[in-house]
Formats: C-alpha cells, structure tokens, sequence
C-alpha cells in the first residue's frame, strides 16, 4: 500500500502543470499530510469503492 500511494503522489505531481517536479511533489506530500489533495482524493475513492465491494468478496465466478 505505501508504494502504491507513493506512485499516486508522483503521479498527481506530475499532472500539476506549471511547477519543477520537485516544488509540486512537496506541495503533494504537504497537501496529503493535511488530508487535502488528489491522492488522500484518490484514496478516499479506493476505499469506499472496497467497501461498496465487500458484500460481493465471497462469491467465486
């Protein structure tokens, strides 16, 4: 889980546009310390769709 939640901070790192790499994936580690921005986002989604999911885990296709 830490290395997927560190390939979604590079990842909308880069898509901040305008900024050096390195001025906007401060900003994204800040943003996430503060539960702000497109990774907690990202998470947030991740979650509730596990969630919404769970019921249907113990059915075999």
């Amino acid at each position: 889980s830490e290395a997927l939640s560190m390939r979604w901070l590079v990842n909308y790192a880069r898509n901040r546009k305008g900024t050096p790499m390195h001025v906007a994936l401060a900003n994204e580690i800040k943003d996430a310390a503060n539960n702000q921005g497109s990774a907690v986002r990202k998470r947030d989604d991740v979650h509730k769709m596990a969630q919404a999911n769970r019921a249907f885990a113990h059915f075999r296709f």
